[in-house]
């Protein structure tokens, strides 16, 4: 499933850059967009298939609304490591960290 969605895709750069951004700090739709510099829709579009395969989990309604990796997202970051090396995406950080996160 982390292929599909990360490797696997045109999208997989920036739902990588949201789950290592998650990782650290959760946030709603408009700071994840703020942070990652990406259309508020685009953001929107990234979370609900994230969220749908089990690979987020979200506290609050509507406009806050935030996102957390979920237990099982959390206790397989080695998994998402491997497949971001296999997909070339070793260089996608984190929001504000350093490397080169291109958007798409």
């Amino acid at each position: 499933m982390l292929w599909w969605l990360i490797g696997g895709s045109r999208g997989g750069r920036n739902r990588l850059r949201i789950v290592r951004t998650l990782d650290e700090t959760p946030m709603n739709t408009h700071q994840l967009s703020e942070a990652l510099d990406l259309d508020y829709k685009t953001v929107q579009h990234h979370l609900e298939l994230l969220a749908e395969n089990g690979v987020l989990m979200t506290m609050g309604d509507g406009y806050g609304k935030t996102y957390f990796l979920t237990d099982a997202m959390e206790s397989n970051r080695d998994v998402l490591d491997e497949v971001a090396r296999k997909a070339n995406l070793e260089d996608v950080t984190a929001a504000g960290a350093q490397g080169g996160d291109a958007d798409e």
